[in-house]
């Protein structure tokens, strides 16, 4: 998600507390928040998929290979 775009979710918002959205500004906004949480959701995703854990034998396990799999939107 770019700047440009996290910059016009916000003046949407701020538009929408003030003077309201006009249809197409409030289709605008759902779909660039919908943008922004499956980057959020595949950015977490990613992070958690680079956790290892040393276990007890001292064997390392990677977490992502383990649990991970394709990242699904939901």
């Amino acid at each position: 998600m770019t700047e440009e775009k996290i910059k016009r979710i916000n003046e949407l918002y701020h538009k929408s507390k003030s003077v309201g959205l006009s249809e197409e500004e409030k289709t605008e906004q759902q779909s660039l928040r919908k943008e922004f949480v499956a980057s959020v959701r595949a950015n977490v995703k990613s992070q958690l998929d680079s956790i290892s854990i040393e276990q007890e034998d001292g064997t390392v396990e990677n977490l992502g290979e383990k649990y991970g799999g394709p990242y699904r939107a939901h």
